[in-house]
C-alpha cells in the first residue's frame, strides 16, 4: 500500500525527492504557497535529472496541512531560517506513527524537530544531492541522490530500515546508518568550508587552484571539524583530504546553495553555518578563525542585501 508522504519545503531538494518518491507511486503532498503552490498545481512538478531523464508527475499540493490528517512519514526539507515557522506549519502532520525525516542544512535540526514535536517521531537525515531550482515546479538535478537515515541517539531501527527501503523504491540511494552523527557532521565540514566561495565569490575551480586560498579552505575545514571532534562526534582525521577529493570531482563552475543565495539577493543559512561553527567553538575553547572571518564578513548579508547609505 501507498505511504502518505507530505514535503515540507518545495524548493531543489524536496522537489527532487518528492518528484520520485510521487513518481514510485506513493501517495506524496507538498506544502507550499504562492508561486510555487500555483504552479505545482497548474503545471505539475518537472524534474530534469542527468541521471534519471525528465518526467513531469502531478502530486497533491495544499497550503494547509491541517487539512491533510497525519502522515505517514514527513520530508522536512525547508531553508533553516524558515524552520520555527515551517515547524509550527506541520504540526497538524504529526500523529503517533509519524516519521519526520529532516533533509536540511545544519546539524541541530533534528534537535529542534525533537524539542517541537517529541523524540520519537523524528530521525536523523542526511543527503548529498546536488539539485536547484530554475522555475516553482522545476527541479534541475545534476548530481547524487542519496540519503543516509539514522536514528538520533544511534543505532539501527526497524523504522529507519523500512525509511530507507521506502526511499529505495523510490530509485533514491538510501541508507539506514548506525551513527547518522558522523556522515551529518561530515557534511557540515564540507558546507561550511566552501562558504568560502560566497565570500570570494569565486567558484570551486579557481579557489581550490590557488595555493592560498585552497590553504584557506584546508583551515576552515580543518576548524569545523576540530569543533566536532570537541563534541564528541567520531569525524575522520583525514576528512579535509576526502573532502578535497570530493570538491575536485565538481564542475570547476560549481558554487554551493549559499553562494548562489548571496548572488540572487535572498537570504543566507549563515547562522545555521559558519555562524554555529563560530558559536560553539567559543563555547568549547575551539579556535575558529577562518569561520569567525567567514560570518563576519557575510553577516550584513544574512537577510538579503545590505541597505546602502
Amino acid at each position: 500500500m501507498a505511504q502518505r508522504v507530505v514535503i515540507v519545503g518545495a524548493g531543489a531538494v524536496g522537489g527532487f525527492f518528492g518528484g520520485l518518491l510521487a513518481r514510485a507511486g506513493e501517495d506524496v503532498t507538498f506544502i507550499a504557497r504562492g508561486a510555487t503552490l500555483d504552479a505545482l498545481r497548474t503545471q505539475g512538478l518537472s524534474i530534469h535529472s542527468r541521471e534519471l531523464g525528465e518526467f513531469i508527475v502531478r502530486p497533491a499540493a495544499t497550503d494547509d496541512a491541517a487539512s491533510l490528517g497525519h502522515a505517514d512519514l514527513v520530508l522536512f526539507c525547508v531553508k533553516t531560517y524558515d524552520f520555527d515557522a515551517a515547524v509550527e506549519h506541520m504540526r497538524p502532520l504529526v500523529g503517533a506513527d509519524t516519521v519526520i525525516l529532516p533533509l536540511l542544512n545544519g546539524i541541530d535540526a533534528t534537535e529542534r524537530l525533537e524539542r517541537a514535536v517529541g523524540r520519537e517521531a523524528v530521525l536523523i537525515g542526511v543527503t548529498y544531492v546536488r539539485a536547484n531550482r530554475s522555475a516553482p515546479s522545476v527541479v534541475e538535478h545534476l548530481a547524487n541522490r542519496q540519503i543516509i537515515v539514522g536514528e538520533p541517539r544511534g543505532g539501527l531501527s526497524q523504522r529507519t530500515e523500512a525509511v530507507a527501503e521506502l526511499l529505495r523504491g523510490a530509485e533514491i540511494t538510501a541508507e539506514a546508518h548506525a551513527d547518522a552523527l558522523a556522515p551529518m557532521w561530515v557534511k557540515f565540514v564540507g558546507v561550511c568550508g566552501v562558504a568560502l566561495i560566497a565570500l570570494t565569490r569565486l567558484p570551486v575551480g579557481p579557489l581550490l587552484t590557488n595555493p592560498e586560498s585552497r590553504a584557506l579552505t584546508v583551515a576552515a575545514l580543518e576548524e569545523v571539524a576540530a569543533v566536532g571532534r570537541a563534541r564528541g562526534v567520531s569525524i575522520p582525521s583525514d576528512v579535509a583530504d576526502r573532502l578535497l577529493t570530493v570538491f575536485a570531482g565538481y564542475p570547476p563552475s560549481a558554487k554551493p546553495s549559499l553562494a548562489e543565495d548571496l548572488e540572487a539577493g535572498r537570504r543566507l543559512e549563515l547562522d545555521s553555518l559558519n555562524g554555529t561553527v563560530v558559536r560553539l567553538g567559543r563555547d568549547l575553547g575551539v579556535p575558529t578563525p577562518v569561520n569567525r572571518v567567514i560570518y563576519g564578513a557575510l553577516k550584513p548579508y544574512a537577510d538579503g542585501p545590505p541597505q546602502m547609505p
